[in-house]
Parts: structure tokens; C-alpha cells; sequence
């Protein structure tokens, strides 16, 4: 029994020594290298744009009010359809317009008859004058009753053409095509000319206008960056627009880019960009809320990175972590333009070829030896050059 403890005695000191042998050799063994991820920075072409609100407004608009006093007899038109330039809208009663102008074209009548008639009778005086059968004065009379005749006939012709204008204008006609709207008055209704209270409007919708502002600091700094080279016009591309609509989705035809208002709204300080779309289906109507993306330019070497790779520090300035000589972090401050999509924009902070900590920078610190691995691949070999982001085209 005697031995029988001393040999469990002697397997349980055995036991704890290595225990403690084991122990030791793992506290003094070196802490593991942390994995990252990396991504390869590599400039590429990059087309920018600016999404702005705006709204739609037609392309034109006419307000149709009558051009002489009367009764509207018939309204020849169905509201809300579409109308043509001259098509008849609103019929006046042409009574009394037409008994104007046959007075007018009798009273031209009875003058150019009795011109002729004083026209002889200058044409004999001016034969006896030469005879001394007449005075001067009595020459002199039947002359100036000429001129008076043939006044008489200018001012009846001028006040036929007056009637047959007014009579014209009995028939309110459209100034140009378009969608006609409701009309304010009915069969029967007295107008007046010119009156304040428009008959009906008209609005041409295809194309249609869409006006946008910018802010001045947004145009100071798109011009900035087109004067330090930063970014480039596309001459082909430059005033095409496209147009998201109040749902989210994409209107399917491109609009055109017209001019920028020379004047700055003092209260919102910005100023107006005219954009013009075709709209043949009447999708779009005046009023309505869009967004247009607006071209910028092209930059030429523009870096994109993930945005998970970029931190704040404690003042708030963004920054990332690169690997560096001898694989070691390093960090770097940066200076982001925008976000397109799930990358950010970098302007400075970065150069091609940098090699930006993407996954694992929760673990690491800048100074620290770290261990590439391929993207989804944490543990296995270092990553390859085709790892790097990809061109990211055209974005929004």
C-alpha cells in the first residue's frame, strides 16, 4: 500500500511539471502575425456626375383670351385632348362683326364712286384755268376736294380691313400645339377683349423643360477642378442628361443639357440649369419632382477604394491603412471627393500601387508586421496582383 501511494504521488509531480513546462513554453512563444486583406490601388478613368433635384415645366405655354367683345357661341375643343396651331377653339357670335364690314366695304364703295366724280370735275377746272375761264381759287377747291376723296377711300379701305380683322377674331384659334387644359368659360358666356381671366391654357409638353439649381459652391469647385486638370470634358457626352424619376427609376430617353442662368438666387444661392427631354408619350408633366445627373467630366486618374477601408480618427479626418516596407502598417490621411456607390472617391492621401487594408484592420495597428492574404481567403498564401478593385465605370 506503502508503494502503492508513492508511486501515485510521484505520477502526480510528473504531471504537474509538465503541465508547467507546457505553460511556459507557450507564454514565451511569439504572439501570431495578424492576416489582412488587401486591395492594389490602380488609377482608372472615371466618368463623374452630380444628381440634382429639380422640376419639369412645359416647353411652352399659351394662355388663350379673346381679342374682341362678345358671346361665345360654341366651344370646339375637348378638354384635356391635344390641339393643333390654327385649330379653331371658341366660336363668337359673328353677327354684328360681319355687319361691320359690309358697312365698312359700302362706304368704300360710295367713296371710290365719288372720286371719280370729283375727279372730272378737277380735271375741267384745271382745262379752264389755262384759259383764264376760272380762278385760281375755284382750281384751287376742286384739287383739294380730290385729295379729300381719295383720303375718304384710304380710311374706308383701312376700316375694312378692321372689320374683317374683328370678324377674324370670332374664331379663337391655338397659337401653338399642345395639351389644352380646362376651360373657364361656357356657351353662352359674355367676353371681353383681353380680358384678365385666360379662356383656356395651352401647354406644349413634348419636348419638356426641367430646371435644376446648383449651388455656387458646387460650380466654384466643378470649375476649379476643370482649371487645375483634374478633370476633362468629354466633347461627344458632355450635354447629354439623364433623368431619375419621383419612383426611383431611370426615364429611358436622355435629355440636353441648354445653358446656365447667369444670375444667382440670393436667397438659395444657387442658379438654374435648363435641361430639355423629349417626352412623346407624355410621361412627363409640368410640376413633377425629378432628379437629373448631370455630367461633370472625366477623371482621368481617378483611385477608388471600399469604403469599409477607410476610419476616422478622433478629429474626424478619414484615414486608411496601407501595407508598407517590411509589411508593416502604415496610416495615411486622406481627402475624399465622393461616394459613388460602395467606394469612396479618394483626391489625395493615396498613390498607384499602394497596397490598402481592406479586412483585418480590427486587429492591427499602424507599426505592426501583418500577413497578406487573398480576399475570402484569411490563413492562405499572399494575395495575387488580381485581387485589386476593378474599373468601376460609369457612376452615379
Amino acid at each position: 500500500m506503502l508503494s502503492q501511494r508513492l508511486t501515485v504521488s510521484l505520477l502526480v509531480i510528473v504531471l504537474t511539471l509538465l503541465l508547467l513546462g507546457c505553460d511556459r513554453q507557450q507564454q514565451s512563444a511569439p504572439p501570431p502575425i495578424p492576416e489582412v486583406t488587401t486591395m492594389t490601388v490602380q488609377p482608372q478613368q472615371l466618368l463623374l456626375t452630380t444628381e440634382l433635384p429639380g422640376r419639369t415645366s412645359a416647353y411652352l405655354i399659351a394662355e388663350i383670351r379673346p381679342q374682341i367683345n362678345g358671346i361665345i357661341q360654341k366651344r370646339l375643343f375637348t378638354e384635356g385632348s391635344d390641339v393643333k396651331t390654327g385649330q379653331v377653339l371658341y366660336q363668337i357670335d359673328p353677327a354684328p362683326f360681319q355687319a361691320s364690314l359690309d358697312s365698312a366695304k359700302a362706304a368704300l364703295a360710295k367713296s371710290e364712286a365719288n372720286r371719280h366724280a370729283v375727279w372730272l370735275t378737277a380735271e375741267r377746272s384745271k382745262t379752264l384755268l389755262a384759259k383764264n375761264a376760272v380762278s385760281q381759287q375755284d382750281y384751287d377747291d376742286k384739287e383739294a376736294a380730290l385729295k379729300q376723296s381719295e383720303a375718304d377711300i384710304e380710311y374706308c379701305k383701312a376700316a375694312v380691313d378692321t372689320a374683317r380683322i374683328n370678324l377674324g377674331y370670332t374664331r379663337v384659334t391655338a397659337p401653338i400645339s399642345g395639351r389644352i387644359g380646362k376651360s373657364s368659360v361656357t356657351d353662352g358666356a359674355l367676353v371681353t377683349a383681353y380680358q384678365a381671366l385666360a379662356l383656356a391654357t395651352i401647354q406644349q409638353l413634348d419636348p419638356i423643360y426641367v430646371d435644376v439649381p446648383q449651388s455656387t459652391t458646387e460650380l466654384l469647385r466643378l470649375k476649379r477642378r476643370l482649371e487645375d486638370g483634374r478633370l476633362n470634358r468629354d466633347g461627344e457626352n458632355q450635354n447629354q442628361v439623364k433623368l431619375i424619376l419621383q419612383n426611383g427609376t431611370e426615364y429611358r430617353r436622355e435629355g440636353t443639357f441648354l445653358f446656365r442662368d447667369v444670375t444667382v438666387d440670393p436667397s438659395t444661392g444657387s442658379v438654374v440649369l435648363r435641361l430639355v427631354f423629349p417626352n412623346p408619350e407624355g410621361l412627363l408633366l409640368p410640376g413633377m419632382f425629378v432628379r437629373a445627373v448631370v455630367e461633370e467630366g472625366i477623371n482621368d486618374q481617378a483611385i477608388l477604394i471600399p469604403q469599409q477601408a477607410v476610419s476616422r480618427d478622433p478629429k474626424g479626418n478619414p484615414t486608411a491603412l496601407i501595407v508598407g516596407a517590411g509589411e508593416k502598417a502604415q496610416q495615411r490621411g486622406l481627402a475624399l471627393d465622393r461616394a459613388i456607390g460602395d467606394k469612396w472617391l479618394v483626391s489625395s492621401g493615396l498613390a498607384s500601387g499602394d497596397r490598402v487594408i481592406v479586412e483585418g484592420m480590427q486587429k492591427i495597428r499602424p507599426g505592426v508586421s501583418v500577413k497578406v492574404v487573398p480576399l475570402g481567403s484569411m490563413g492562405k498564401a499572399d494575395s495575387e496582383p488580381g485581387n485589386s478593385a476593378q474599373p468601376a465605370g460609369k457612376s452615379n
